[in-house]
């Protein structure tokens, strides 16, 4: 019997919105999602401005500089403690 090595990879590679909630893509495949509720500028926030998003450090974090607000991949998994 083999066994297959799964390797993670928490970067985010694509973000996206539905009504309620904020999506990213990580590069291991894995999709998150948290609900825009718990980030009240992006919730408020024109879809344009939703669209002007960047990567931070290769990944690890997307940031939106139009209305100055920042997501970590890990707060998406672990919360919004």
């Amino acid at each position: 019997m083999s066994s297959l090595a799964i390797k993670y990879d928490d970067r985010a590679v694509d973000v996206s919105f539905t009504q309620t909630a904020v999506h990213f893509v990580l590069a291991d495949g894995r999709e998150i999602s948290a609900p825009l509720e718990w980030f009240p500028k992006l919730r408020d926030a024109s879809e344009a401005d939703r669209k002007n998003w960047r990567f931070i450090g290769n990944g690890i974090g997307v940031h939106w500089p139009t209305i100055d607000e920042d997501i970590a991949v890990k707060t998406l998994m672990h919360g919004n403690d």
